[in-house]
């Protein structure tokens, strides 16, 4: 088999370079004289995760497709820590993407399953407050264009980025609890009723119908004129001022004085 270098990283002072091979292989070199230093064995399938310490610079981490996850210490060429990302029933699942916390002391890896793991000191209490499973009820939502060519919704029609924020649902999109709805950027302090949304029947594309999110705000802030979002009220209120002072100026211009060429002057 011809190898073949499928990541490749410095560590944190550029004094060492870690590629991963194809074979399975770390390989350490040293930077400025391209001396091969080591030889990291223990991954049985291909990198394509290499992660160097925010600030350690012997501390490497590099995860696979075989649900491996190894900390080096890539001064020496050993392993320091390894973890196995097995799930109960389906096997491992590969790790797609690692990234070190700024003080290091933390790392989160997500992988096919698409799971998020979160490594580090200390307890796991502060995460347990969250649900296993949280989605945005716009996600995967399909995109049509209109005639100007214009991406929109195509449930509501809307720009997406002019759509009020998102509801949290789980995998198969039942609504959480107001409490988690405020974790969404946009809905911190909206009142409970604000925070339950509307829930529908809405046929998929093969024919099936299911029930989904399909309101975007509830009835009362309907009834109430509230606006989805600030900025949608600073426009509406931008452009009402400038119907009305484009008003003024017409009824200025057609009573205002003329000049001897018969040409309306704003007052």
């Amino acid at each position: 088999m011809k190898p073949k270098v499928t990541m490749i990283a410095w560590n944190q002072n550029d004094n060492y370079v870690v590629t991963a091979v194809n074979n399975h292989l770390l390989k350490v070199w040293n930077s400025c004289t391209g001396q091969l230093l080591h030889d990291l064995v223990g991954h049985a399938d291909e990198v394509f995760v290499l992660e160097t310490h925010p600030f350690d610079s012997r501390i490497m981490l590099s995860a696979g497709h075989d649900g491996n996850i190894f900390i080096w210490d890539i001064t020496k060429g050993t392993k320091t820590k390894h973890y196995f990302n097995m799930i109960e029933g389906q096997g491992h699942g590969a790790v797609f993407d690692c990234k070190f916390s700024p003080d290091g002391q933390h790392f989160a890896c997500t992988d096919s399953h698409g799971h998020l793991l979160i490594f580090g000191f200390g307890c796991s209490r502060p995460y347990e407050k969250i649900p296993d499973q949280m989605f945005f009820h716009t996600d995967y939502r399909p995109l049509i264009r209109d005639s100007n060519n214009y991406v929109l919704d195509e449930q509501t029609q809307q720009a997406p980025h002019l759509m009020p924020p998102p509801f949290l649902v789980d995998v198969d999109g039942n609504p959480h609890p107001t409490k988690y709805q405020r974790l969404v950027p946009g809905r911190e302090n909206c009142a409970d009723e604000h925070l339950i949304p509307q829930l529908g029947y809405v046929a998929t594309s093969d024919g099936e119908v299911v029930e989904q999110v399909i309101g975007q705000q509830t009835v009362d802030q309907d009834e109430q004129g509230l606006e989805p979002s600030i900025l949608d009220g600073m426009i509406r209120q931008l452009q009402l001022q400038q119907d009305q002072r484009t008003g003024v100026d017409q009824e200025s211009a057609s009573t205002g004085p003329h000049n001897g060429e018969g040409t309306p002057r704003r007052g």
